[in-house]
């Protein structure tokens, strides 16, 4: 099938859209992609729901007409009909995820998008996994292992959104996956409140900081860290933590005790795998941020590289997996597993709409 994956990550930066054809077990072959940026106003729009408050409903609208707006773009550059799109994969955006209570929201209407576009859409891909007391999360370590045939293992793929996950692929194709703590979400709170830049671009403001060590072991001793996975994490859970910790910091020992918090972070997860992993792969808009990729390499004994070093698309990658999964859906193939979602058995999930 042609599927066309859609992503708008925690990050709040934009929608990522990207073509895959797939069975839903391999990936014949990847297609092109794009990303569209959020416009100031709706990426205000987004910020002012987190949580489940405010005008949700009046967001919701606006951020799907962003995605049909995304989708006729990908489809117009690349001189493709709606008709020859077989399925779209609409992530939405997560306002809220708190698995603990079986919850987990979505926002983004897959009917009206599939009314919008023409094609058929699956959206909804968490909840049938959270109702079944599973964390909902992360759902891409499925695609990670498919793209990852052949690469030597045991590998980690790290993906660095507003939220960092990792997915542990062993030789035998096992999965281990969970958020391991923040990714840019805090980082680019920080550098919006000090510089009115939505991101530190290029880590230039980290770079001139300098790590409060004794910021960085508080931080560590987070009871989310000793927990064994699967587990996951909402955008905001180590919101009022962090803000505590740098609170006294300047903007650039702030940016750079927060970008320590990251790389930190993920070397806490190792202590979970069942082998170490011979080599991390970084995805997501934090292998953009060279002061991140340092960290990372400081705190690994073994290779960390940019996705691109294997030829996969990080900026599109989770776009595509939503392709991807939009299609083990239809075929109702398992999305999440005991090993990387807490799910009590394999289970599928998604929503169609005609």
């Amino acid at each position: 099938m042609l599927a066309l994956g859609l992503m708008s990550g925690t990050s709040l930066d934009g929608v990522d859209a990207a073509l895959v054809v797939t069975d839903g077990v391999a990936v014949e072959r990847l297609g092109p992609s794009l990303t569209q940026p959020y416009p100031e106003t709706l990426r205000t729009a987004l910020r002012g729901v987190l949580g489940g408050v405010g005008p949700v409903e009046e967001v919701e609208r606006a951020v799907t007409l962003f995605h049909a707006e995304v989708v006729a773009r990908l489809l117009a550059d690349n001189r493709l009909a709606a008709a020859e799109i077989d399925v779209v994969g609409f992530h939405g955006h997560t306002i809220l995820h708190r698995p603990a209570e079986r919850r987990t929201w979505q926002i983004g209407d897959g009917a009206l998008l599939a009314k919008l576009t023409g094609i058929p859409v699956v959206d909804d891909f968490r909840s049938a996994d959270v109702a079944a007391g599973g964390q909902g999360a992360p759902l891409v370590p499925v695609f990670h292992a498919a793209l990852a045939a052949g690469l030597p293992r045991p590998l980690a793929v790290l993906n660095l959104g507003g939220v960092g996950n990792v997915t542990w692929i062993g030789e035998d194709d096992s999965l281990l996956a969970f958020d391991t703590g923040p990714g840019n979400a805090l980082l680019d709170d920080w550098a919006l409140a000090h510089t009115g830049r939505p991101v530190d671009e290029g880590g230039a403001l980290a770079r001139t900081g300098r790590v409060d060590a004794g910021a960085v072991a508080a931080f560590l001793r987070h009871p989310y860290f000793a927990r064994v996975p699967p587990k996951s994490l909402d955008r905001d859970d180590f919101r009022k933590t962090a803000a505590a910790l740098v609170a006294g910091l300047g903007a650039a020992d702030g940016a750079a005790t927060l970008t320590a918090f990251t790389a930190k972070a993920a070397g806490l997860a190792r202590a979970h795998f069942p082998k170490p992993a011979a080599g991390w792969l970084v995805c997501g808009g934090g292998r953009h941020n060279p002061a991140v990729m340092t960290a990372l390499a400081a705190e690994f004994n073994v290779p960390v590289a940019p996705v691109e070093a294997v030829g996969w698309d990080g900026d599109a990658l989770e776009a595509q997996a939503f392709a991807y999964l939009a299609v083990r859906s239809l075929r109702g193939l398992p999305l999440t597993f005991p090993e990387t979602t807490g799910t009590p058995r394999p289970l599928s999930g998604g929503r169609f709409h005609r």
